[in-house]
Order: C-alpha cells, then structure tokens, then sequence
C-alpha cells in the first residue's frame, strides 16, 4: 500500500470514528498535506463511496442521512469532552425547577449526572430517561410522539404540541453542528422544529456542544447564537467562535 492509499484509509477511520468532519478538522489532523492535495483525497473517496462530501467538510456513509447518526456511535466519540461538558452544566441546575432536555449522547451524559432532588423534567431522549429512572425525586415526563430509532428519541408534531404546553425554567439542547453562516443545525427538520419550540418556551437556553462541532453544517437550522444565553462546551472552542458569542452576550463555560 502506498503512502497516498494510506493517507485516503486514514481520513476514511477519521470521518467513520467522528460520524462528521469539518475540513478544517481534517487540515488538522493531516497538517503535513496540501489543502490541495486532501480536497483531491475527499473528492476520490467520495467518488469511491467510501465518504460523503458535504459542503465544508464530510460525513461518514455509515451515517444514515436524515437521522443525526445512531446514538451508540455517538455516545462513544469524545467520552472526555461529554463528561467535561456534564459537570459543568450541573452548576446551572436549581431545585424546583422545570427544565427541556434533549436528546443526543451529551444530554444523556449530562443526564447521567443530574442529582436526586426535586425537578419536573421534560425529555425527548430515551436514554435520558432510562438514566434520570435511577432517581426517585424528580418527576420525569416523555412527551409522546414519532420514535426515532437511530437516535433512541421521540419527535414529531404530538411532542411539539405537548412541549407547547410547558412554561420551561431552562432547555439544556443537544447540538449537531455549528456554522457561523447557519449558526445551530441538526439532520432531521422535525427535531429542528422541535428544539425551536423548547427554545421559544423557555427561560434560559443552553446549548452543549463539544468543540467538534464547530464548522459542521447540517440540514436543518434550528437557531442562532442570539437566541442562547449560555454554551457549555470543552474549553477548547476556537477564538472565532468566543468572539462571535461575546458579541452577541452568549456566556460561555
């Protein structure tokens, strides 16, 4: 095998291991090769099926289009930057309170950590609501509506209307992608819809999103930086990033 073949299986491990890659993720990883010559590998494999191109980057074609990738590929990717993002989010919980939680592989890491105090917590995530069943304080609601069997989560329009009910404290939303022209992005309109309705319910909205995230655009936009209060992240979001939330008053932790 050549050094080219090489390089072409080791950006196919990289999108396959990551579920979606920026470009700017790949020029990273691969340092030592031409912009040039990685948009040539890109262009190959995608022509080979090997990967997908989206625009600024790539998906894995494990990926099933439409359904944000399944949640077991997911909740094993960036295990340290989930737990990183979990403990931090923690600090903005208050008892007594009605809080969103989304579903997603970071929102059950978050949700794997919530304390046994007295909540009312509405989820869209069945593996959020398998962790919060260790606890017996809160009340723990799952608005009915279509299953998502990829990403273990109900949506569709009965959630929608259920959510619409609900006068929420806080909404702790799981994200897809970033991009600074689509800002906050997922792969199915339905769950964009839904997260809108979390976002116009709710008192404070926080977004948890690893720095992978950054520079992947996806389907479906669902809001921008103007309409979250907090970003709990890594602690290794890119300067641009930092700069676009100052400017619009987004804390950051």
């Amino acid at each position: 095998m050549d050094s080219m073949e090489m390089r072409r299986d080791a950006i196919v491990q990289l999108i396959n291991e990551m579920g979606t890659v920026s470009f700017a993720q790949i020029k990273k990883e691969f340092s030592n090769v031409s912009e040039m010559t990685l948009r040539t590998d890109l262009k190959a494999l995608d022509a080979e099926k090997k990967i997908l191109r989206v625009h600024g980057g790539a998906k894995s074609v494990q990926v099933i289009i439409g359904t944000d990738d399944f949640l077991n590929r997911k909740s094993v990717r960036n295990i340290a930057e989930k737990q990183e993002i979990a403990k931090k989010a923690l600090a903005l919980l208050h008892p007594d309170t009605t809080f969103f939680l989304d579903s997603g592989s970071t929102t059950t890491a978050f949700a794997r950590h919530i304390p046994d105090r007295s909540y009312l917590i509405y989820t869209t995530g069945l593996s959020c609501a398998t962790e919060l069943a260790n606890l017996s304080k809160p009340t723990v609601m799952l608005p009915g509506g279509k299953l998502n069997r990829y990403s273990q989560s109900v949506f569709g329009f009965s959630a929608i209307k259920e959510l619409e009910r609900v006068n929420f404290d806080q909404a702790f939303l799981g994200v897809t992608g970033f991009h600074p022209t689509v800002g906050f992005s997922c792969g199915i309109s339905d769950e964009a819809l839904l997260k809108q309705t979390a976002i116009r319910q709710s008192e404070q909205v926080i977004a948890l999103m690893d720095s992978s995230k950054i520079d992947v655009k996806c389907s479906f936009s669902f809001c921008g930086l103007s309409d979250i209060d907090i970003v709990v992240s890594d602690g290794k979001l890119p300067e641009e990033f930092l700069d676009e939330c100052r400017k619009y008053g987004v804390q950051v932790l």
